[in-house]
């Protein structure tokens, strides 16, 4: 088993920085009212991006093995969150958003599958507390 690092430092209230194994650093802030300035990006939607940014790069690296070109590639994400404390996402849905021309559903379905089930940490970790649903549209340019 291997173990990864990661340290966060305050800066100011509750401004922090963190970084990890690939040593580049990440913002992260909450709002003014709660002691923050408002300037970066708070804890939890970190997780957001971490999961489209998880499954993103292993559908993409899928695709293009199938040699799918894709003109452009994204993700909506919407999470539903908890009303009272601690709040917590309950539901988190993945549209996955293709862009282009002659692309199969077949071909952006198994992608999609073989992230989810097989090659995606984050929706590994998550999903084992958060119900993780997904769509996809492929728009043709």
């Amino acid at each position: 088993m291997s173990k990864t690092t990661a340290v966060v430092k305050q800066l100011e209230g509750i401004t922090f920085a963190g970084k990890s194994g690939s040593n580049n650093w990440v913002m992260m802030d909450g709002p003014a009212d709660f002691g923050g300035s408002g300037a970066a990006i708070r804890p939890k939607e970190l997780l957001l991006l971490s999961l489209g940014g998880c499954t993103g790069s292993d559908v993409a690296s899928i695709l293009q093995k199938k040699r799918i070109k894709l003109d452009g590639f994204e993700m909506n994400i919407e999470a539903d969150m908890s009303e009272d404390h601690p709040k917590v996402y309950t539901k988190i849905n993945v549209e996955y958003v293709f862009y282009g021309k002659d692309i199969k559903a077949s071909d952006v379905e198994r992608a999609i599958e073989l992230s989810q089930t097989k090659y995606c940490g984050v929706t590994a970790m998550l999903q084992k507390a958060i119900e993780i649903t997904h769509s996809y549209r492929i728009v043709e340019k």
